[in-house]
């Protein structure tokens, strides 16, 4: 017995590995369909990769660390045409940068529910902007040395690779993890407005990206509605919706990004994106803690109501207890008792 529950949880363990190695690989594989050369440098606007690694992490533990390494040597292999020792460099800036975004969100106490502001916070600037330092660091100067990247253009690159893949733990890492919390819609869920919501980002986020009237704002007040209304898990696929849509207009060079040069719809991306998905995680997760601090009090309120409705009883007096005392009558205004020394009736 010992045995098959030892040969278990080892086959649990590889179904993970592989899971996350595959999951990384599907997702590079969507990422590189909107790829970027710049300089021989492959990029891309938002690279979901990172953010599936992130939220394994967070869910799964450390220990599934080979998956993402072995999706990574995978998808590098996929770009180029053999297996060299900078890719391999690459592949260990891809695997360690997640690995460090996760011992500094877990040193600071992050939850993976997004329910408190600090943890957006700390997903924004230690998972997403200090995380992915080292994958674009180390992939970057690999590149350099390759002499694929010139020197000139090297910084770049990295902010291009940074913003990658930056904007996958912002965008894809927020939805996983709302994801993994998911339950059934109940009956008295509001299944209309969703619907509805649902409608209007994708028509609007059409519209903004696609429009030559510079309309890409438009998708903000749809981004608050749903993080005023439904919280990280409306917000979140929200977000995702209207990046997608925005880099599918952007490379294409569709809508705003029309007439600009490749530098320029890769800067303007990227802040779209981060705009975006700041917007949806942060908004979200305040909305999110001032709804439970609000069910907290709530609660502390009926508990101490109940408490005094118990206590109560015991801060009255007793019943009966003047009942049982003799009754004496006396004048009114404080008179001297009929029957006192020096009364009216003593002779």
């Amino acid at each position: 017995m010992i045995r098959s529950e030892e040969a278990r949880r080892r086959a649990v363990y590889v179904a993970q590995i592989l899971g996350v190695a595959g999951a990384y690989y599907l997702a590079g594989r969507l990422g590189l369909m909107r790829q970027v050369v710049i300089d021989g440098a492959v990029v891309t606007p938002l690279w979901p990769p990172t953010g599936i690694a992130l939220a394994s992490l967070l869910c799964l533990g450390v220990r599934v660390w080979p998956g993402i390494a072995l999706g990574t040597l995978v998808t590098v292999t996929e770009i180029g045409d053999a297996f060299t020792v900078s890719r391999l460099a690459i592949m260990l800036g891809n695997t360690v940068a997640p690995l460090t975004a996760y011992a500094l969100l877990r040193r600071v106490g992050f939850r993976s529910e997004l329910v408190r502001l600090r943890d957006g916070v700390c997903l924004v600037f230690l998972g997403a902007f200090a995380g992915m330092l080292i994958s674009a660091t180390i992939g970057s100067f690999t590149l350099l040395l390759d002499d694929k990247v010139p020197p000139g253009r090297f910084w770049l690159v990295w902010a291009s690779w940074w913003a990658g893949d930056a904007m996958g733990v912002l965008v894809v890492t927020p939805l996983l993890l709302v994801l993994r919390g998911a339950r059934w819609p109940r009956r008295s869920d509001r299944w209309l407005e969703a619907s509805v919501l649902a409608v209007v980002v994708i028509v609007v986020s059409l519209i903004a990206t696609r429009s030559s009237q510079s309309m890409i704002y438009m998708v903000f007040p749809v981004i608050i509605w749903s993080a005023l209304r439904f919280q990280l898990p409306g917000s979140a696929p929200c977000a995702l919706v209207v990046s997608v849509l925005a880099i599918l207009a952007g490379t294409d060079a569709l809508g705003p990004f029309a007439g600009h040069s490749l530098m320029e719809i890769m800067a303007n991306l990227s802040l779209l994106n981060g705009c975006v998905a700041l917007t949806a995680l942060l908004l979200g997760a305040i909305v999110a803690e001032h709804k439970n601090i609000r069910r907290e009090t709530e609660y502390a309120v009926e508990e101490l109501e109940a408490l005094v409705e118990q206590l109560a009883p015991l801060s009255g007096p007793a019943p009966g207890r003047y009942e049982d005392r003799p009754r004496r009558h006396g004048p009114l205004n404080g008179g001297p008792h009929p029957d006192a020394p020096g009364g009216p009736d003593d002779p």
